[in-house]
């Protein structure tokens, strides 16, 4: 896994789940960089590099998005669709990752192109091997276009 650079976009409106999911990949070294944004429409700004996030070099295009459903503003399922439907942001991987395990959503995630839909732990040991297995995957084994 050496040399490979990982940018994460982070969309959490939880400021303690938003903590734990850096936490985690900060202490396997999962990223390269994890920006971690507060709902919807700073999550589309940041992915068109508009509002504070015109500096490409500063706010590099992410290599994988982890996405929570329920966000102010522009809902996950919303900004899903939008990234997705839009040729220049559709090859980056989503991750749905969310405390939702009602079937509506994630079949709703899947009809949007989600990439993975994960159901976020409440014990924090397999929040913490959640976070190091999600990160060695998208290191270790996925080819990203």
């Amino acid at each position: 896994m050496e040399n490979v650079r990982l940018v994460i976009l982070l969309v959490e409106d939880n400021l303690d789940h938003a903590e734990l999911v850096i936490r985690n990949l900060e202490r396997h070294r999962v990223a390269t960089s994890i920006t971690h944004v507060e709902d919807g429409a700073e999550a589309m700004d940041y992915l068109q590099h508009q509002g504070k996030y015109t500096d490409i070099t500063a706010h590099p295009r992410p290599n994988l998005i982890l996405l929570d459903l329920r966000l102010p503003k522009i809902d996950g399922l919303t900004v899903l669709q939008m990234v997705k439907d839009d040729e220049s942001l559709r090859s980056i991987p989503i991750v749905v990752l969310t405390s939702s395990h009602a079937e509506a959503d994630v079949n709703s995630a899947y009809l949007r192109r989600a990439n993975s839909y994960i159901v976020k732990p409440l014990d924090f040991q397999k929040f913490a091997q959640l976070m190091n297995d999600l990160g060695f995957y998208w290191l270790g084994w996925n080819v990203n276009p």
